[in-house]
């Protein structure tokens, strides 16, 4: 089993006997999305199963938080900030945006890129790389950015 299952295995406990509902909440339904990928997609569970249900939670968290301030939800939102900041827990330490652009320089230095048509080959150079480290929505920009 993974380092990061067992950690998040052993908050929930934790959560439990302290009476931490919301953070239970969180936790539980991560721990429910990483029993679907075992079970439903017969996926040995490592670190990089675990950091990819997180960033999967994340950009729905962050999309719905998004959604309740333009509707102005702002009760919703924050509840939906909170269970962020509970997954941003279990996430490697992240990126700086100077380490990110320079990652991006590198790859586009590395896979000869010239333009947006080669924004694929940078991003499948730059992915294992920087896996739960930066928002790839983010990463993104950067790369067209970079390539624009």
């Amino acid at each position: 089993m993974s380092d990061l299952k067992t950690r998040v295995l052993e908050d929930i406990k934790t959560a439990m006997k302290s009476g931490e509902r919301e953070r239970l909440s969180v936790l539980r339904m991560l721990n429910s999305d990483i029993k679907q990928r075992e079970v439903v997609d017969s996926v040995e569970i490592t670190d990089a199963v675990v950091i990819a249900s997180i960033e999967k939670m994340l950009k729905q968290r962050r999309d719905s938080e998004s959604q309740f301030r333009s509707g102005n939800r702002p009760d919703l939102a924050d509840k939906e900030a909170s269970e962020i900041a509970v997954l941003l827990h279990y996430l490697p330490q992240q990126l700086t945006t100077a380490e990110v652009e320079a990652l991006i320089a590198q790859a586009v230095a590395e896979t000869g890129a010239q333009g947006g048509k080669d924004m694929g080959k940078v991003m499948g150079w730059l992915k294992p790389k920087v896996a739960g480290k930066t928002d790839m929505g983010k990463l993104s920009g950067l790369i067209k950015a970079a390539l624009g």
